[in-house]
């Protein structure tokens, strides 16, 4: 479970198995050479001609973020003439990412001493409740950056897969056209940035949101998003499930969903990969519950009486 701490960074971190390997971040070093020659010759990768200008906004900049005091989050600069699109890509989810506040309601559980009576017998006894709080988790991704030696953008962004970030790029651009001013409160996260995160979620290494189980670094296929329309949190939530049900309604149009709905619902994935497959079945195709039926089927027949197809 996740406790609100300072964003203070652990200078004592080891080389943990979980940690982005030296690998990647000499793919990041590189990045900077090769990107206008990958970008250009990769023609999957160009914008669409409608959606030519880019908005983009600095890190320094203190007032992208919006705040829970209502601060309305500032409009965003555009630039025109994009001459290397993967570039303008990132930049435009990053100036997301910036604008969507890193808040949660998590649930606490306290122990208590109370006194109980049973059979005529009084004592004392500890007992758990469950209540729900606020968290503030700004601080763990730039800890878990520091702690991969790269700047937040390049960890956040840069670790997306390239398809998956070009599918999320219009899908948000669609979104902020349609007034639902899409936030993104997660992306690429490593095995140790998922150790952190608290709630319904995978095991570390098993994340999408870029596992080593999954391909690490350059290979996040998950991102959360949120609404951030609205001077509360509580009117951004209502927001949000807007943006969610336009997601549900128009993703596959643009190659995203939600794999989890209301289990997870602000986590969005590509409809193409294994996780959204998973929680799909339509994802595998007309015939896949036809298919497991048939299995059941044989081997009950074989065994002469119902045993379940998989262990």
């Amino acid at each position: 479970m996740d406790a609100p701490q300072p964003a203070a960074i652990d200078k004592t971190a080891t080389s943990d198995a979980d940690m982005v390997t030296t690998a990647a971040r000499t793919a990041i070093s590189a990045r900077s050479e090769s990107i206008v020659e990958t970008a250009v010759a990769d023609s999957s990768q160009k914008l669409p001609v409608e959606t030519s200008p880019v908005q983009i906004a600095t890190a320094s900049e203190p007032d992208a973020m919006h705040t829970e005091t209502g601060q309305a989050v500032r409009s965003i600069d555009t630039v025109d003439g994009c001459q290397v699109p993967e570039i303008c890509i990132d930049q435009y989810l990053w100036s997301l990412y910036q604008r969507a506040p890193k808040q949660d309601t998590v649930k606490v559980v306290e122990k208590r001493k109370v006194t109980v009576t049973k059979k005529g017998k009084t004592r004392n006894v500890i007992k758990e409740f469950t209540k729900l709080a606020d968290e503030d988790f700004t601080w763990k991704d730039p800890k878990a950056a520091e702690k991969a030696g790269m700047s937040l953008m390049d960890y956040v962004i840069g670790g997306m897969d390239r398809s998956f970030k070009l599918k999320l790029y219009r899908a948000l651009r669609a979104l902020d056209d349609a007034g639902l001013s899409p936030g993104i409160t997660s992306a690429f996260r490593d095995d140790y940035r998922q150790s952190l995160a608290s709630g319904l979620k995978a095991a570390s290494d098993r994340s999408y949101h870029g596992g080593s189980l999954r391909g690490g670094y350059g290979h996040g296929l998950a991102a959360d998003i949120v609404s951030v329309k609205g001077e509360t949190r509580a009117e951004r939530f209502v927001s949000s499930e807007s943006l969610w049900r336009w997601i549900d309604d128009h993703g596959k149009e643009f190659g995203i969903g939600r794999p989890y709905l209301d289990k997870d619902p602000a986590h969005v994935a590509p409809i193409d990969g294994k996780e959204y497959a998973a929680h799909h079945r339509e994802a595998h195709g007309p015939h896949t519950g036809s298919e497991k039926k048939k299995r059941s089927r044989l081997v009950a027949r074989d065994n002469g009486e119902f045993k379940p197809p998989y262990p």
